[in-house]
């Protein structure tokens, strides 16, 4: 094959599938906004107090500066594994192969969490509050959760979209009914413990210490994660390298616009106390009085949906980023099996709702301390691969910096800035979360504390994986980095082919090396 015949929808997924309207779903749906909400929203205000909605503009900064990274990238090889394949393009196969597993443990891990409360949300919805209290009727009802949405992934991207499309639209109506009825009573009958909305609620200054940002920050950034999914599918959607980007840049907009909105609605209506005593689910503690009896049901109905739809998605790029890997030799090659009728990652699709449901099982047996300390370890995870995308895209587009000042900020400045206040959370978080008794559990592991521990297990594990798939298929990793073409923003615009993947390079050199082995004599 020559350089350059490749072209995007190579790895058997069904192209074409998606529009811009599906991918931006599929982004915003991803962050499981309602879920989000009910069980950030009060840890944020115990950190920062009124500056919550102040947090959430802050966090959505370094998303959408990253996010014009991913547009970028993407329009130059619209591949599957996104992060994972863009940072081995430009930091090296090493980078790109922990950033490929931060995200595929980052999804395994956070679907516990969505299990849980998925079960525990159900039971709720029908009124058996006793069985919501179960442990094990909870964990039962959450592991048929995750298989069924397992089951939807695998049954192809068009029936995942039409069900995120519902969900998705189900969910943005309530809280939008939740934060206009909730700002209506505040100015209209001004409820006990209410306060009126106040422009200093968006001061980043006001906020008292570093520390206390740094904490918002870190749940800031997992509230907005996900939204990249719109990229994961780029491979099966209409336009594949301009739709997926534009569609994560609508995404984080869209996100905003709805976690501000409802952060000051929550907030003004009874003020931040009483978030931070729900800080389990601020929507429990104040849905009714916002909604009335007839409609809070309401509210658990966006939960779960949320939390449905959020579980649809994790298992979406996990399995995606693992097609990928495999497509180049990162992974053993059963990961990249597609499914001859539904055109979607078989194989990678079923170990990823498997690796989830043991690993929320098996946590849920342990300890639920456990689970929850696993979940603060996640924003460490999403900051270390967000940053690395932010860090690769300058790098990848180097030679193309200087040759307009558009091309200095949107592939320079804006990237590397996102990274830059990624990796300034990632390590004062990660110094932070260190100290025990600022963990969920409030325990020691080792002398720190256990989100710490449990990240940097994820990492040690990861580089073990890494160093066996070295040892069996070395070719991916002897590949040097590499530099995006000339022009390659307007050529990839224009529909130039991409570059050829690992396979097919370690394909062509073994055909050269062939060829200069042979006698001469076979050349004649």
């Amino acid at each position: 094959m020559a350089e350059g015949t490749r072209v995007p929808g190579g790895k058997g997924l069904k192209g074409d599938s998606l529009g811009l309207v599906s991918n931006v779903v599929l982004g915003v749906a991803s962050t499981a906004p309602a879920y989000s909400l009910a069980a950030t929203l009060g840890l944020v205000a115990a950190a920062v107090g009124f500056q919550t909605p102040a947090i959430m503009i802050l966090a959505f900064v370094p998303m959408l500066l990253v996010s014009v990274a991913y547009y970028a990238l993407n329009r130059a090889d619209p591949d599957c594994g996104t992060c994972f394949w863009w940072v081995a393009r430009a930091m090296g196969p090493q980078a790109g192969w922990i950033t490929g597993w931060a995200i595929i443990v980052a999804d395994v891990v956070v679907m516990a969490a969505l299990a849980q409360v998925a079960g525990h949300y159900t039971f709720l919805l029908f009124g058996a509050d006793g069985l919501a209290n179960s442990t094990f009727w909870v964990t039962v009802v959450g592991v048929i959760w995750v298989a069924a949405m397992t089951l939807i992934c695998l049954l192809g991207i068009e029936i995942s979209a039409r069900t995120q499309v519902v969900m998705l639209t189900a969910e943005l109506l309530v809280l939008g009914l939740f934060g206009v009825m909730a700002l209506a009573k505040v100015y209209g009958s001004a409820p006990t413990g209410s306060v009126r909305p106040s422009w200093s609620w968006v001061n980043p200054f006001a906020i008292e210490s570093t520390s206390a940002m740094s904490a918002g920050l870190l749940l800031g950034v997992f509230i907005y994660w996900g939204w990249d999914s719109t990229v994961v599918v780029n491979e099966e959607t209409r336009d594949a390298k301009r739709t997926p980007g534009l569609g994560a840049v609508l995404s984080t907009l869209v996100l905003v616009g709805t976690f501000v909105f409802v952060a000051v609605a929550a907030q003004a209506f009874r003020g931040t106390d009483a978030l931070v005593k729900g800080s389990d689910d601020i929507f429990g503690v104040i849905g009714s009085a916002v909604l009335g009896p007839n409609l809070d049901k309401l509210l658990i109905l966006a939960v779960l949906t949320s939390v449905a739809a959020a579980t649809m998605t994790c298992v979406l790029p996990a399995a995606r980023t693992a097609l990928s890997m495999s497509w180049h030799e990162a992974l053993p090659r059963r990961f990249g099996n597609v499914h001859p009728r539904w055109l979607t990652p078989a194989y990678a699709t079923v170990v990823m709702g498997v690796a989830s449901v043991i690993w929320y099982v098996g946590l849920t047996l342990l300890s639920q301390n456990v689970l929850a300390d696993s979940i603060a370890a996640l924003g460490l995870m999403i900051a270390f691969y967000y940053g690395l995308v932010g860090y690769a895209c300058p790098i990848f587009f180097r030679r193309e910096l200087s040759k307009s000042p558009r091309n200095a900020l949107l592939l320079g400045v804006a990237p590397t800035l996102g990274a830059l206040m990624l990796t300034a959370i990632f390590v004062k978080s990660g110094i932070d979360l260190a100290k025990p008794e600022l963990s969920g559990s409030g325990t020691s592991w080792f002398g720190v504390g256990p989100p710490l521990v449990i990240a940097v297990v994820c990492l040690v594990i990861g580089l073990g994986l890494m160093a066996l798939q070295w040892r069996r298929e070395p070719g991916f990793f002897r590949q040097p980095r590499d530099v995006a073409a000339p022009q390659s923003l307007v050529a990839v615009s224009a529909g130039a082919p991409a570059p050829l993947d690992i396979r097919e390079r370690n394909a062509l050199h073994r055909a050269e090396a062939d060829t200069h082995r042979r006698p001469s004599s076979d050349l004649d």
